[in-house]
């Protein structure tokens, strides 16, 4: 009988795990519990909306190397768009003000001398706070780290809040310093955005599972995996809450690719030293449909996508006729009542597009819907972010993978893509 490799979720994590495993010599089966792979980064038919829509935005950085190493592996590059250059259009709603970030492709930063290139209003004393970042303790905040002023109101802020999903009060310093390390620091040619050019599944998901049907590998979904047998210091069996369980033999492996609350219910109290972060934070995304697709103008056109100051949302994306709002860290904004907070975005989106569309948007959406993330991420703060695991446990054949595990980076899809790859490599199993 073949060796098997067992992948328990179908999220990014988990497809990036079967990915870099095709191939290895082992069977690789996958296990999702849904009907449908991708997790957090996936698109699907919304009945309200009656059209196509993701499940979220994801603004990915040419700096991601492990998310694109898996877009190449699964055949998937050229689904992606973008300006092809460091470009990040602004609207500052507090002070009605507009400009375009315009990184030097090199390290060297130029662009913090040209005023028509960086963020207005802006000293130079200010780029103290990228010190202080990449430098940070492990028990210090964002808000330790940045100085008042233009560059941390304008950029800093709003990059920290999307990048760790948590209030710059209580998230951890030394992940966004992560971030930074990996895309500011090494120049504008780490900082090049790009996005899924029609949807996250054609991009993330439907790629993987076509390129893991010719490497032979087995993805089931709707194959929940309800508990573990565990002894002499193994995975022996798989429960799918249904019918017999899936026996392993001495040479299966298995990763458990998950989220953290399901990890630990599979797991705490029965495997030494596994601990897992308990806090969480939400998303929310809104979509607005419109009668016609509006025009964009300047940066935004050759973007598809803005960056927001002073409102609630973080980022605005446009595909055809379809607006989409990103907010972060919207725990904070879970008491609001609802329909007020769309009405509030609706009228920030208002504000910040009008100037840069050929028309100015209608008075209210033809349709809109938000989807709320609830348990999106986990709190990307210092406590948290200590009990993030490895990938290795005290089980010979069982590693973790997910966003969540100890992965260096805040909850991002190259995180997650990055703890599938270590799974894979501790289990010592390699294509």
């Amino acid at each position: 009988m073949a060796r098997t490799l067992h992948i328990i979720g179908g999220g990014m994590a988990g497809l990036a795990a079967a990915t870099e495993a095709a191939g290895c010599g082992m069977h690789v089966i996958v296990h999702e519990a849904g009907r449908a792979c991708g997790g957090r980064a996936r698109s699907y038919h919304d009945r309200q909306l009656d059209c196509r829509i993701d499940n979220g935005n994801h603004l990915l950085l040419s700096a991601n190397t492990t998310v694109f190493r898996y877009l190449a592996l699964t055949g998937a590059t050229d689904t992606l768009t973008g300006p092809g250059a460091p470009v990040f259009p602004f609207a500052d709603l507090t002070e009605d003000n507009r400009w375009t970030l315009t990184l030097s492709s090199g390290k060297v930063p130029w662009w913090m001398f040209m005023p028509h290139r960086r963020v207005p209003g802006m000293r130079l004393a200010e780029l103290s706070s990228l010190k202080k970042l990449l430098s940070a303790g492990e028990d210090q905040t964002v808000s330790e780290c940045l100085v008042p002023g233009a560059l941390t109101h304008r950029l800093l802020e709003p990059f920290a809040i999307s990048a760790l999903n948590t209030p710059c009060e209580t998230a951890s310093a030394a992940l966004l310093g992560a971030v930074v390390r990996d895309s500011l620091a090494q120049g504008g040619k780490a900082c090049i955005p790009w996005y899924p050019k029609t949807g996250l599944s054609e991009t993330f998901v439907d790629p993987a599972l076509a390129h893991l049907r010719i490497m032979r590998a087995e993805v089931r979904t709707q194959s929940r995996i309800t508990g573990l047998d565990i002894a002499r210091g193994r995975v022996t069996a798989l429960h799918t809450g249904g019918g017999d369980p899936i026996t392993l033999t001495e040479e299966d492996r298995v990763i458990l690719a998950v989220p953290p609350q399901v990890a630990s219910s599979l797991l705490a109290g029965r495997v030494d030293g596994f601990t897992a972060p308990d806090e969480a934070e939400s998303i929310l995304n809104l979509h607005f449909v419109l009668q016609e697709a509006p025009i964009p103008t300047g940066s935004f056109a050759r973007c598809g996508f803005m960056g927001l100051v002073g409102s609630v949302a973080e980022w605005v994306f446009l595909r055809d006729n379809i607006l989409s709002v990103t907010v972060s860290a919207a725990s904070r904004f879970a008491e609001r009542d609802q329909e007020e907070l769309i009405r509030t975005i609706w009228h920030d989106l208002r504000r910040a597009c009008d100037p840069v569309l050929q028309s100015p948007l209608p008075a209210n959406p033809l349709r809109q819907r938000p989807v709320w993330e609830k348990r999106a991420t986990f709190a990307a703060t210092p406590a948290q972010n200590r009990l993030r695991p490895g990938p290795a446990t005290s089980l010979i054949n069982l590693a973790l993978a997910g966003d969540w595990t100890a992965t260096g980076l805040p909850s991002t899809l190259e995180g997650a893509m990055r703890s599938g790859v270590k799974a894979v490599h501790t289990l010592g199993l390699y294509a």
